[in-house]
């Protein structure tokens, strides 16, 4: 289900969104600048690897936020970007951007942290937006559960089809529990959960009366 925009038609300019969307492109290209081999030396020198993290919490904290901005490949790049610019300008103009950018940074830090809790022999580093925007994503879930997101369903054919926000985002979050259950490899799933909890549990304390209109869904994405 790949969300293509919210019913959210005004919310306020993003300005945070968009640059920390451009922040982590710029980060990215410097990763690949150094080819294969720089790529590596980067993710292992400033992604979060939980074994060395507790080995030295203090020497390695600083991988609690570096690792927020690296990047696996293109890939986990765009999709990380692509849920960012669909969930977080809505967010933003409700929190303000000063909470908005505070809530994202504590969260992709929790989210190492949680990860790093439960895999803390694990020598491979984690990288990745996915947990601070996993913060975006529980905080939306709490602040905009009436309204609906536009979603690309591909079954046989294509199809476009508006669901609940509560639908959409508590189908993901029980995505993401069952796959770190199972074990699956590949993903920081429980990073994941950890900033989606604290998103929920932060947002609504975060949050400010600034204004945003909603389209209703039946009007079409279009519009």
């Amino acid at each position: 289900m790949l969300p293509l925009r919210d019913s959210i038609s005004y919310h306020g300019p993003a300005a945070i969104t968009k640059l920390l969307i451009a922040l982590n492109v710029l980060v990215f290209w410097w990763q690949v600048g150094g080819g294969p081999v720089g790529f590596e030396r980067i993710v292992f020198a400033y992604g979060f690897v939980p074994a060395e993290f507790f080995a030295a919490p203090v020497a390695e904290a600083y991988r609690l936020v570096t690792s927020m901005f690296l990047h696996g490949g293109v890939a986990h790049l765009l999709g990380n970007m692509w849920f960012l610019w669909v969930f977080g300008p809505a967010l933003e103009g409700r929190l303000g951007w000063a909470r908005y950018a505070s809530l994202y940074l504590l969260a992709g830090v929790v989210a190492a942290f949680v990860q790093g809790v439960l895999t803390a022999g694990s020598g491979v580093p984690v990288v990745g937006a996915s947990g601070a925007i996993s913060g975006v994503l529980g905080a939306y879930f709490v602040l905009f559960r009436r309204e609906y997101v536009l979603s690309l369903f591909w079954f046989v054919f294509p199809r476009f089809v508006w669901l609940p926000v509560g639908l959409y985002l508590g189908y993901w979050a029980l995505i993401q529990f069952l796959y770190a259950l199972a074990g699956v490899p590949g993903t920081a799933w429980w990073a994941h959960l950890g900033g989606f909890v604290l998103g929920a549990l932060l947002g609504p304390s975060l949050r400010q009366r600034h204004p945003y209109r909603s389209t209703p869904y039946w009007q079409g994405w279009g519009d």
